[in-house]
């Protein structure tokens, strides 16, 4: 019969900590076993011992490198953020359970595990001028521009103070979106009133900034996080994560979503969607590496809407049908947008709100496990 391990035993094998274990889980590495009580899982000793041996043995230093960097294997322990088994949880709390009804700051103020009145508070509105950043615009350079970093040391020691400057960079990233000056109302208010929404679409904003706000090491996060470990601000971690937020491969996904409605039939998306298709191997905004069975994220954006709306249940689908890909958040963000009749370039910038606050955990967790981020390359070009 085969042997079964309890976590403990199995990390204690494989010389790793349980929370890397579950990582390795959620990666495909080994599996997870039900047992008679449903909070305890097991582990057959001899995949153990195979992982174990493959990780004593190792491969050469070039597939090592591509295994880590490429959706593999876990390379640093967070206790932020959790993808496993398809579903995503903020610090313990299901993401999908708390978008039904909290807002941004409650989930920030979890994420960076600080006191919401500190963080948030009437005595915190950010910069009192207004960026004005028409969306569409260059975001980044919009928010490097109307902020600074504090003129003491580039980490405020002082906890309060510390709180009070993470909540005043996404209030201040929020009105480089929206283009109205920063106020004390909770961010999917400020959207609403300075994008004129009814309450439903106020809900609707408050929903997609929770979905949004972290997703562990994705290209963004990792890069605020890599910007802390070199003892730089909070606010050059935004900057960092803005950057990278707009790469086609991850924010700025949005813009191929957008083509891609555009160029839909309106009485026959199904035939456009199939000659979009063609020579691509899937569609922007389908699918995501990470949740085979579909976006939980994206299935909790679009279900209202879905409701509502039979063409764009007809869009998906069509798409559904095509390349056997559920939607990712980007498309679910785009459907957002023009649902709620915002304009071309809301989606990136309520992606960017929500995840502000994700780069700023980042760092925070960062600067408390200290340490430089610095891998090693594997040098290919020829000897000197």
């Amino acid at each position: 019969m085969t042997a079964f391990l309890t976590a403990a035993e199995a990390a204690a094998r494989l010389g790793v900590s349980r929370q890397t274990l579950y990582a390795y889980v959620s990666r495909g590495l080994i599996e997870a076993h039900p047992t008679a009580d449903p909070r305890v899982r097991a582990y057959a000793a001899e995949a153990v011992a195979r992982l174990a041996e493959a990780r004593r043995r190792g491969r050469r230093p070039r597939e090592v490198a591509r295994a880590t960097l490429d959706w593999g294997l876990p390379v640093l322990e967070t206790a932020v953020t959790l993808i496993r088994d398809g579903r995503l949880s903020y610090r313990g709390r299901d993401a999908i359970a708390l978008a039904e009804t909290a807002t941004l700051e409650e989930v920030a103020a979890r994420l960076w595990d600080l006191p919401l009145p500190d963080a948030f508070g009437p005595d915190a509105p950010g910069d009192p001028a207004s960026p004005a950043c028409p969306l569409g615009s260059d975001l980044l350079g919009a928010f490097a521009a109307t902020t600074r970093d504090a003129p003491t040391a580039p980490w405020q020691q002082d906890s309060r103070r510390l709180a009070a400057g993470c909540g005043a960079l996404v209030r201040a990233l929020g009105a480089c979106v929206t283009g109205a000056a920063p106020d004390a109302a909770p961010l999917h208010r400020h959207c609403a009133a300075a994008w004129g929404l009814d309450p439903a679409g106020a809900e609707g904003v408050r929903r997609a900034l929770v979905l949004c706000a972290d997703h562990e090491l994705n290209a963004s996060g990792f890069t605020a996080r890599c910007i802390a470990s070199a003892g730089a601000s909070l606010r050059a971690a935004v900057v960092g994560g803005l950057a990278a937020l707009s790469g086609n491969r991850h924010g700025g996904m949005t813009d191929r979503v957008e083509a891609l409605w555009d160029a839909l039939d309106e009485a026959d998306p199904a035939t456009s969607l199939r000659r979009q298709l063609a020579g691509r191997t899937g569609l922007p905004g389908f699918g995501h590496p990470l949740y085979p069975a579909g976006d939980p994220r994206a299935a909790a954006l679009l279900t209202p809407l879905l409701a509502e709306d039979p063409r764009l249940r007809a869009i998906t689908d069509a798409a559904e049908a095509l390349t056997g890909a559920r939607p990712a958040l980007d498309f679910a963000l785009v459907a957002l947008r023009r649902r709620l009749g915002l304009e071309r370039g809301a989606a990136l910038g309520l992606f960017a709100l929500g995840r502000s606050v994700g780069w700023i955990a980042q760092g925070l967790e960062q600067r408390r496990a200290g340490g430089l981020i610095r891998p090693w390359a594997v040098y290919v070009g020829p000897e000197p």
